[in-house]
């Protein structure tokens, strides 16, 4: 399917800078047979009782760092900015460095006295891998004393990065640490709009996928059968795994949080839709053709144009009927991307059911 079917313009103003206070103040767009424009805090009156929402609970490292690279006679050197993207083991992470050129296997890092990285190897498109000489526990440590948060590049800060980020760029639920990227349809759930969806009967469920830099990245080829889709870690538990089969048993639909949710149901969905405990790697893809087995509703912020997020939208909804959902939002003065508002999806009835996979 041509790519460029997926592109369209947003002005940079409407590109969010921060996230709406409160949080439940944020715009929510309900794209159905009809757009109907609400806010977040109507959440529970859009859902019903036995209705399941399906989070994501993975917590954001601080994992983008500034180091120096000492000079060959051991004298100050440059300044390099590396964000870590995907675990190797416990010591050692792929990343993306900037400027990665100037570095070779065998540079160090320095970004404090007791914490460094080796450079291992270059790969392409800019990622390299680094050894730390901390692991574990005393990496993430590490992290959380010198890194800072690893916003979008739409989201404009200084190396540095800004102490609130902290907050604002970690959802409600993060329990498990491993993302790169937040799952940001879950930033905008607070105390007080969790405890309304209980009191209307909603259940909301846990899954983790940590979410990868290679969420940002732009699809570069003409055709999405080219595109080559990133792979992200996740996790259902037998648990939750029981808890959604039961809802959806008992009329109950399943409502995804965010694509990363949304990908990992529906790759622990079998083809009628029952979801199985899984743990690995997933790399699913979706463009509009796909069918949908697991998911009824979808809760998600507004994407980049010409992105796989956009494109999964679409497979979901509808190609036009997004198209005019991203038109009505730009025309509104929708804010979009990560710290921006958030649309309720209901599907295509063309392309969801119960049945196999594209």
């Amino acid at each position: 399917m041509r790519v460029d079917l997926f592109d369209f313009d947003l002005p940079t103003e409407l590109i969010a800078q921060k996230p709406a206070e409160p949080r439940g103040a944020a715009r929510l767009l309900g794209v159905g047979s009809d757009l109907a424009d609400h806010v977040v805090a109507d959440l529970p009156t859009l859902l019903n009782s036995g209705d399941v929402l399906v989070v994501n609970d993975t917590k954001v490292l601080p994992c983008r760092l500034t180091g120096i690279r000492p000079g060959p006679d051991g004298s100050s050197g440059a300044k390099v900015q590396i964000t870590l993207h995907k675990p190797i083991d416990d010591a050692r992470w792929l990343a993306f460095a900037r400027p990665a050129k100037k570095l070779h296997p065998g540079d160090r890092l320095i970004f404090n006295d007791d914490f460094e990285a080796e450079v291992i190897s270059k790969r392409d498109a800019g990622e390299v891998e680094f050894g730390f000489n901390l692991d574990g526990p005393n990496l993430l440590a590490a992290l959380e004393a010198h890194g800072v948060m690893p916003l979008p590049p739409y989201i404009k800060r200084t190396d540095a990065g800004e102490a609130s980020d902290r907050d604002n760029y970690q959802t409600l639920f993060a329990n498990q640490p491993g993302a790169v990227a937040a799952p940001t349809a879950g930033l905008h759930f607070t105390l007080n709009l969790v405890e309304a969806l209980g009191a209307r009967g909603v259940k909301i469920i846990n899954l983790t996928l940590h979410v990868g830099a290679g969420t940002f990245l732009p699809v570069k080829t003409d055709d999405t059968d080219d595109h080559i889709m990133h792979g992200e870690r996740g996790t259902v538990s037998p648990d939750a795994a029981d808890a959604i089969n039961t809802g959806r048993a008992a009329g109950g639909r399943v409502v995804a949080v965010g694509s990363t949710a949304m990908r990992l149901l529906e790759s622990a969905a079998d083809p009628s839709g029952h979801i199985h405990p899984f743990a690995g790697e997933t790399d699913v893809f979706f463009t509009p053709g796909y069918r949908f087995r697991a998911v009824d509703m979808m809760m998600t912020n507004f994407h980049l144009p010409r992105s796989t997020l956009f494109m999964l939208v679409a497979a979901f909804a509808g190609l036009e009927r997004m198209q005019m959902a991203y038109a009505h939002a730009i025309a509104s003065g929708y804010r979009f991307y990560s710290y921006g508002d958030a649309c309720l999806l209901e599907p295509n009835p063309a392309t969801w059911g119960n049945v196999d996979g594209q």
